[in-house]
Protein backbone atom coordinates (compact mmCIF):
# COMPACT_ATOMS: atom_id res chain seq x y z
CA UNK A 1 0.00 0.00 0.00
CA UNK A 2 2.60 2.34 0.57
CA UNK A 3 4.53 1.80 -2.46
CA UNK A 4 1.57 2.26 -4.18
CA UNK A 5 1.25 5.89 -2.68
CA UNK A 6 4.58 6.85 -3.09
CA UNK A 7 4.01 5.55 -7.05
CA UNK A 8 1.05 8.08 -6.94
CA UNK A 9 2.75 10.56 -5.83
CA UNK A 10 5.70 10.47 -8.20
CA UNK A 11 3.20 10.56 -10.96
CA UNK A 12 1.62 13.54 -9.78
CA UNK A 13 5.26 15.26 -9.58
CA UNK A 14 6.20 14.49 -12.77
CA UNK A 15 3.01 15.19 -14.36
CA UNK A 16 3.12 18.88 -13.08
CA UNK A 17 6.42 19.66 -13.95
CA UNK A 18 5.49 18.53 -17.67
CA UNK A 19 2.40 21.01 -17.41
CA UNK A 20 5.03 23.64 -16.14
CA UNK A 21 7.50 23.55 -18.63
CA UNK A 22 4.72 23.17 -21.71
CA UNK A 23 3.58 26.43 -20.30
CA UNK A 24 -0.51 24.86 -19.19
CA UNK A 25 0.07 24.96 -15.68
CA UNK A 26 -2.02 27.08 -14.07
CA UNK A 27 0.25 28.72 -11.42
CA UNK A 28 2.94 30.72 -12.82
CA UNK A 29 6.32 29.47 -12.64
CA UNK A 30 10.13 29.38 -14.43
CA UNK A 31 10.18 27.83 -17.21
CA UNK A 32 12.18 24.37 -16.84
CA UNK A 33 15.64 23.28 -18.93
CA UNK A 34 15.02 20.71 -21.33
CA UNK A 35 16.65 18.13 -19.17
CA UNK A 36 14.71 18.51 -16.50
CA UNK A 37 11.25 17.52 -19.06
CA UNK A 38 13.31 15.13 -20.43
CA UNK A 39 13.90 13.50 -16.96
CA UNK A 40 10.35 13.88 -15.93
CA UNK A 41 8.51 12.36 -18.84
CA UNK A 42 10.99 9.07 -17.94
CA UNK A 43 10.19 9.17 -14.61
CA UNK A 44 6.47 9.67 -15.50
CA UNK A 45 6.57 6.58 -17.83
CA UNK A 46 8.09 4.33 -15.34
CA UNK A 47 5.96 4.78 -12.56
CA UNK A 48 2.88 4.44 -15.02
CA UNK A 49 4.23 0.52 -15.75
CA UNK A 50 2.93 -2.46 -14.24
CA UNK A 51 3.49 -2.94 -10.08
CA UNK A 52 5.17 -6.47 -11.50
CA UNK A 53 7.77 -4.26 -13.45
CA UNK A 54 9.14 -2.44 -10.71
CA UNK A 55 9.06 -5.52 -8.41
CA UNK A 56 11.36 -8.48 -9.64
CA UNK A 57 11.28 -7.04 -12.75
CA UNK A 58 10.82 -10.90 -14.27
CA UNK A 59 13.61 -12.77 -12.27
CA UNK A 60 13.11 -15.97 -10.86
CA UNK A 61 13.33 -16.18 -7.27
CA UNK A 62 11.79 -19.92 -6.63
CA UNK A 63 10.27 -22.96 -8.15
CA UNK A 64 7.17 -24.46 -7.13
CA UNK A 65 4.70 -27.62 -7.96
CA UNK A 66 0.70 -26.97 -8.38
CA UNK A 67 -0.42 -29.28 -5.43
CA UNK A 68 -4.29 -28.65 -6.19
CA UNK A 69 -6.29 -30.32 -8.81
CA UNK A 70 -6.53 -27.06 -10.76
CA UNK A 71 -5.93 -23.37 -9.56
CA UNK A 72 -6.32 -20.23 -11.24
CA UNK A 73 -3.61 -17.38 -11.94
CA UNK A 74 -5.24 -13.66 -11.21
CA UNK A 75 -3.80 -10.51 -12.66
CA UNK A 76 -3.66 -8.43 -8.92
CA UNK A 77 -3.90 -9.68 -5.42
CA UNK A 78 -7.50 -7.90 -4.37
CA UNK A 79 -10.49 -8.69 -3.66
CA UNK A 80 -11.26 -8.19 -7.27
CA UNK A 81 -9.50 -9.54 -9.99
CA UNK A 82 -9.17 -11.12 -13.33
CA UNK A 83 -8.41 -14.75 -14.25
CA UNK A 84 -5.94 -14.81 -16.80
CA UNK A 85 -5.58 -18.51 -16.87
CA UNK A 86 -5.05 -22.09 -15.23
CA UNK A 87 -2.34 -24.35 -13.69
CA UNK A 88 -2.95 -27.88 -13.68
CA UNK A 89 -1.85 -30.51 -11.21
CA UNK A 90 1.90 -31.38 -10.52
CA UNK A 91 3.11 -28.37 -13.14
CA UNK A 92 5.73 -26.84 -12.83
CA UNK A 93 6.08 -22.47 -11.71
CA UNK A 94 8.71 -20.13 -11.82
CA UNK A 95 8.13 -17.39 -8.56
CA UNK A 96 8.71 -13.99 -9.59
CA UNK A 97 7.31 -12.48 -6.75
CA UNK A 98 5.47 -13.00 -3.50
CA UNK A 99 2.83 -11.31 -1.67
CA UNK A 100 1.23 -12.35 1.42
CA UNK A 101 -0.51 -15.41 0.87
CA UNK A 102 -0.06 -15.39 -2.95
CA UNK A 103 2.98 -16.15 -5.64
CA UNK A 104 3.38 -14.48 -9.14
CA UNK A 105 4.09 -17.27 -10.88
CA UNK A 106 5.66 -17.84 -14.90
CA UNK A 107 4.02 -21.34 -16.64
CA UNK A 108 6.55 -22.97 -19.01
CA UNK A 109 4.39 -21.25 -21.42
CA UNK A 110 5.05 -17.90 -20.09
CA UNK A 111 1.87 -17.37 -18.82
CA UNK A 112 1.81 -15.17 -15.27
CA UNK A 113 -0.47 -14.61 -12.63
CA UNK A 114 -0.52 -14.52 -8.81
CA UNK A 115 -1.96 -18.22 -7.46
CA UNK A 116 -2.50 -18.59 -3.39
CA UNK A 117 0.21 -20.31 -1.96
CA UNK A 118 -1.47 -23.14 -0.39
CA UNK A 119 -2.09 -24.54 -3.75
CA UNK A 120 2.03 -25.45 -4.23
CA UNK A 121 4.28 -27.44 -2.54
CA UNK A 122 8.35 -26.29 -2.43
CA UNK A 123 10.84 -27.98 -4.91
CA UNK A 124 12.47 -29.80 -1.46
CA UNK A 125 8.84 -31.53 -1.15
CA UNK A 126 8.61 -32.51 -4.72
CA UNK A 127 12.38 -34.06 -4.68
CA UNK A 128 11.01 -35.82 -1.17
CA UNK A 129 8.12 -37.15 -3.19
CA UNK A 130 10.39 -38.38 -5.74
CA UNK A 131 12.71 -39.66 -3.64
CA UNK A 132 10.07 -42.22 -1.95
CA UNK A 133 9.10 -43.20 -5.23
CA UNK A 134 12.67 -44.17 -6.37
CA UNK A 135 13.13 -46.13 -3.04
CA UNK A 136 10.09 -48.10 -3.01
CA UNK A 137 10.11 -48.82 -7.06
CA UNK A 138 11.19 -52.25 -6.34
CA UNK A 139 8.56 -53.41 -3.69
CA UNK A 140 6.74 -56.45 -4.60
CA UNK A 141 2.76 -55.73 -4.93
CA UNK A 142 0.76 -56.72 -1.95
CA UNK A 143 -2.63 -56.37 -3.62
CA UNK A 144 -4.60 -54.15 -6.25
CA UNK A 145 -6.89 -51.67 -5.11
CA UNK A 146 -9.28 -49.10 -6.25
CA UNK A 147 -10.22 -45.74 -4.83
CA UNK A 148 -13.65 -44.76 -3.35
CA UNK A 149 -13.25 -40.96 -3.58
CA UNK A 150 -10.84 -38.24 -5.32
CA UNK A 151 -8.17 -38.60 -2.69
CA UNK A 152 -4.68 -36.97 -2.02
CA UNK A 153 -1.11 -38.86 -2.18
CA UNK A 154 0.85 -37.87 0.83
CA UNK A 155 4.54 -37.70 1.39
CA UNK A 156 4.00 -39.03 4.74
CA UNK A 157 0.85 -41.53 6.73
CA UNK A 158 -0.30 -38.29 8.06
CA UNK A 159 -3.51 -36.00 7.22
CA UNK A 160 -1.77 -32.76 7.83
CA UNK A 161 2.03 -34.23 5.56
CA UNK A 162 2.27 -32.27 2.73
CA UNK A 163 0.60 -33.71 -0.63
CA UNK A 164 1.14 -32.93 -4.44
CA UNK A 165 -0.27 -35.67 -6.98
CA UNK A 166 -4.18 -36.38 -6.51
CA UNK A 167 -6.30 -39.82 -7.06
CA UNK A 168 -9.47 -39.58 -8.70
CA UNK A 169 -12.30 -41.76 -8.04
CA UNK A 170 -12.05 -45.39 -9.48
CA UNK A 171 -7.91 -45.04 -9.53
CA UNK A 172 -6.42 -48.13 -9.95
CA UNK A 173 -3.07 -48.48 -7.55
CA UNK A 174 -0.98 -51.05 -6.38
CA UNK A 175 -0.83 -51.22 -2.51
CA UNK A 176 3.25 -51.63 -1.53
CA UNK A 177 2.56 -51.28 2.70
CA UNK A 178 1.13 -50.87 5.01
CA UNK A 179 1.24 -48.45 8.42
CA UNK A 180 -0.69 -47.10 11.22
CA UNK A 181 -0.94 -43.42 12.67
CA UNK A 182 -2.63 -41.66 15.45
CA UNK A 183 -5.32 -39.46 14.75
CA UNK A 184 -5.07 -35.71 16.08
CA UNK A 185 -6.10 -36.06 19.47
CA UNK A 186 -9.44 -35.18 20.43
CA UNK A 187 -10.68 -33.64 24.38
CA UNK A 188 -9.84 -35.40 26.76
CA UNK A 189 -12.81 -36.61 28.81
CA UNK A 190 -13.22 -36.00 32.49
CA UNK A 191 -13.43 -38.62 34.95
CA UNK A 192 -15.02 -39.40 38.47
CA UNK A 193 -13.24 -36.24 39.77
CA UNK A 194 -13.45 -34.07 37.22
CA UNK A 195 -9.94 -34.54 36.32
CA UNK A 196 -8.97 -35.10 32.66
CA UNK A 197 -8.24 -38.45 31.67
CA UNK A 198 -5.41 -39.43 28.85
CA UNK A 199 -7.71 -40.79 26.46
CA UNK A 200 -6.83 -43.30 24.03
CA UNK A 201 -5.58 -42.42 21.16
CA UNK A 202 -7.05 -43.55 17.51
CA UNK A 203 -5.05 -44.85 15.18
CA UNK A 204 -5.70 -45.01 11.16
CA UNK A 205 -3.73 -47.44 8.71
CA UNK A 206 -2.92 -46.20 5.13
CA UNK A 207 -1.45 -48.05 2.33
CA UNK A 208 1.92 -47.01 0.53
CA UNK A 209 0.51 -46.88 -3.38
CA UNK A 210 1.78 -46.60 -7.02
CA UNK A 211 -0.44 -45.46 -9.47
CA UNK A 212 -0.25 -46.11 -13.23
CA UNK A 213 1.87 -43.55 -13.57
CA UNK A 214 4.48 -44.47 -11.03
CA UNK A 215 3.64 -41.53 -8.82
CA UNK A 216 3.90 -42.97 -5.23
CA UNK A 217 2.95 -41.98 -1.88
CA UNK A 218 0.22 -42.26 1.22
CA UNK A 219 -3.61 -42.36 0.87
CA UNK A 220 -5.74 -43.44 4.17
CA UNK A 221 -6.44 -47.45 3.54
CA UNK A 222 -10.35 -46.73 4.05
CA UNK A 223 -10.21 -44.74 0.98
CA UNK A 224 -9.11 -48.08 -1.23
CA UNK A 225 -11.23 -50.88 -1.84
CA UNK A 226 -9.16 -54.30 -2.73
CA UNK A 227 -9.89 -55.62 -5.33
CA UNK A 228 -9.96 -59.37 -4.06
CA UNK A 229 -11.71 -61.41 -6.67
CA UNK A 230 -15.75 -61.71 -5.61
CA UNK A 231 -15.72 -65.67 -5.56
CA UNK A 232 -13.25 -65.48 -2.75
CA UNK A 233 -14.38 -61.60 -0.57
CA UNK A 234 -17.62 -63.57 0.32
CA UNK A 235 -15.70 -66.02 2.08
CA UNK A 236 -14.18 -63.22 4.28
CA UNK A 237 -16.14 -63.98 7.54
CA UNK A 238 -16.27 -60.38 8.45
CA UNK A 239 -12.79 -59.90 8.62
CA UNK A 240 -10.33 -57.47 6.48
CA UNK A 241 -8.55 -58.78 3.47
CA UNK A 242 -5.45 -56.91 3.64
CA UNK A 243 -3.99 -58.48 0.69
CA UNK A 244 -4.02 -61.78 -2.14
CA UNK A 245 -1.82 -63.15 -4.21
CA UNK A 246 -2.78 -65.74 -6.79
CA UNK A 247 -0.65 -68.91 -6.54
CA UNK A 248 -1.79 -71.17 -8.85
CA UNK A 249 -4.40 -72.16 -11.25
CA UNK A 250 -6.30 -75.13 -12.52
CA UNK A 251 -8.02 -76.20 -15.52
CA UNK A 252 -11.68 -76.90 -15.19
CA UNK A 253 -12.98 -77.80 -18.90
CA UNK A 254 -12.47 -74.79 -21.05
CA UNK A 255 -11.24 -72.22 -18.58
CA UNK A 256 -8.48 -71.84 -16.26
CA UNK A 257 -9.05 -71.02 -12.89
CA UNK A 258 -6.66 -69.05 -10.04
CA UNK A 259 -5.78 -70.32 -6.67
CA UNK A 260 -5.54 -67.71 -3.86
CA UNK A 261 -3.63 -67.03 -0.82
CA UNK A 262 -5.33 -64.49 1.24
CA UNK A 263 -3.86 -62.34 4.58
CA UNK A 264 -6.55 -61.06 6.83
CA UNK A 265 -6.87 -59.23 10.15
CA UNK A 266 -9.91 -58.11 12.50
CA UNK A 267 -11.99 -55.06 10.39
CA UNK A 268 -10.15 -52.37 13.07
CA UNK A 269 -7.57 -49.58 12.48
CA UNK A 270 -4.00 -49.37 14.37
CA UNK A 271 -3.20 -53.39 14.82
CA UNK A 272 0.75 -53.74 15.27
CA UNK A 273 0.38 -56.14 12.23
CA UNK A 274 -0.41 -56.41 8.99
CA UNK A 275 -2.22 -59.02 9.12
CA UNK A 276 -2.87 -62.35 11.86
CA UNK A 277 -4.91 -64.64 9.45
CA UNK A 278 -4.19 -66.91 6.57
CA UNK A 279 -6.02 -68.57 3.98
CA UNK A 280 -5.72 -71.03 0.81
CA UNK A 281 -8.55 -71.45 -1.61
CA UNK A 282 -8.15 -74.21 -4.18
CA UNK A 283 -10.76 -74.81 -6.78
CA UNK A 284 -12.37 -77.99 -6.70
CA UNK A 285 -12.78 -79.12 -10.45
CA UNK A 286 -15.54 -81.16 -9.72
CA UNK A 287 -17.57 -79.28 -7.54
CA UNK A 288 -16.34 -76.08 -9.38
CA UNK A 289 -16.34 -73.98 -6.42
CA UNK A 290 -13.23 -72.71 -3.88
CA UNK A 291 -12.62 -74.55 -0.84
CA UNK A 292 -10.08 -73.44 1.79
CA UNK A 293 -7.42 -75.66 1.40
CA UNK A 294 -5.60 -74.01 4.46
CA UNK A 295 -6.52 -71.40 7.42
CA UNK A 296 -3.79 -70.32 10.05
CA UNK A 297 -4.60 -67.60 12.82
CA UNK A 298 -2.86 -66.33 15.40
CA UNK A 299 0.58 -65.39 13.68
CA UNK A 300 1.78 -62.00 13.64
CA UNK A 301 2.19 -61.30 10.23
CA UNK A 302 3.95 -58.32 8.33
CA UNK A 303 4.38 -57.14 4.59
CA UNK A 304 6.56 -57.97 2.31
CA UNK A 305 4.25 -61.71 1.42
CA UNK A 306 6.52 -63.28 -1.13
CA UNK A 307 5.58 -65.87 -3.81
CA UNK A 308 7.50 -68.25 -6.30
CA UNK A 309 7.99 -71.14 -7.12
CA UNK A 310 10.55 -74.00 -6.03
CA UNK A 311 11.51 -77.69 -7.40
CA UNK A 312 10.95 -80.25 -4.55
CA UNK A 313 12.12 -83.34 -6.64
CA UNK A 314 9.40 -86.37 -6.63
CA UNK A 315 6.62 -83.68 -6.05
CA UNK A 316 7.84 -80.98 -8.60
CA UNK A 317 7.81 -77.70 -8.99
CA UNK A 318 5.21 -76.21 -6.56
CA UNK A 319 3.90 -72.79 -5.86
CA UNK A 320 5.74 -71.20 -2.78
CA UNK A 321 4.73 -68.14 -0.41
CA UNK A 322 6.91 -67.08 2.49
CA UNK A 323 5.24 -64.75 5.02
CA UNK A 324 7.41 -62.58 7.77
CA UNK A 325 5.55 -62.91 11.26
CA UNK A 326 7.10 -62.44 14.87
CA UNK A 327 8.80 -65.96 16.75
CA UNK A 328 7.87 -66.46 20.31
CA UNK A 329 11.03 -63.96 20.94
CA UNK A 330 9.48 -60.97 18.96
CA UNK A 331 11.98 -61.74 16.42
CA UNK A 332 11.05 -61.35 12.60
CA UNK A 333 11.20 -64.94 10.85
CA UNK A 334 10.26 -66.16 7.49
CA UNK A 335 7.89 -68.75 7.73
CA UNK A 336 7.87 -70.78 3.84
CA UNK A 337 4.77 -72.84 2.50
CA UNK A 338 4.40 -75.26 -0.08
CA UNK A 339 0.74 -75.57 -2.42
CA UNK A 340 0.56 -79.06 -3.92
CA UNK A 341 -2.99 -79.06 -4.79
CA UNK A 342 -5.39 -79.60 -2.39
CA UNK A 343 -2.68 -79.77 0.27
CA UNK A 344 -0.70 -76.73 1.68
CA UNK A 345 2.68 -77.32 3.92
CA UNK A 346 5.02 -75.64 6.18
CA UNK A 347 8.47 -75.77 4.73
CA UNK A 348 11.17 -75.81 7.12
CA UNK A 349 14.31 -74.42 7.34
CA UNK A 350 17.63 -76.96 8.06
CA UNK A 351 17.48 -77.30 12.00
CA UNK A 352 14.22 -75.17 11.98
CA UNK A 353 11.86 -77.06 14.66
CA UNK A 354 7.87 -76.60 14.18
CA UNK A 355 6.87 -75.00 17.27
CA UNK A 356 3.25 -75.75 16.89
CA UNK A 357 1.07 -77.30 14.54
CA UNK A 358 -0.65 -74.85 12.38
CA UNK A 359 -4.67 -75.46 11.61
CA UNK A 360 -4.60 -77.31 8.19
CA UNK A 361 -7.88 -78.19 7.02
CA UNK A 362 -9.88 -78.79 3.51
CA UNK A 363 -13.67 -78.43 4.02
CA UNK A 364 -16.43 -78.57 1.69
CA UNK A 365 -16.85 -74.62 1.42
CA UNK A 366 -14.55 -71.55 1.42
Amino acid sequence: MATSRCRAATRILCVNIVLRYIGLYPVKTARLSRIQFLAAVLVLTASMLPVACGRGRGRVVDVVYISAPQAFLRDRVAPVYNKVGTVKNAERVEVLDRDRRFFKVRTASGLEGWVEQRYTITQQTYDRLQKLAQDNQDDPVQAAGTTRNDTNIHLEPERDSEHLYQLNQGAKVNILKRSTTEKQPGTAPLNSQGKKEAPKPAMEDWWLVRDAQNRTGWVLARMVDIDVPLDIAQYAEGQRIQAFFPLDEVQDGDKKVAEYLVVLSEPKDGMPFDYNQVRVFTWNVRRHRYETAYRERGLEGFFPVTVTRENFDKEGNLPVFILKAQDAAGNLVDRKYKLNTPMVRRVLAPGEVLERKPSARKTKRG
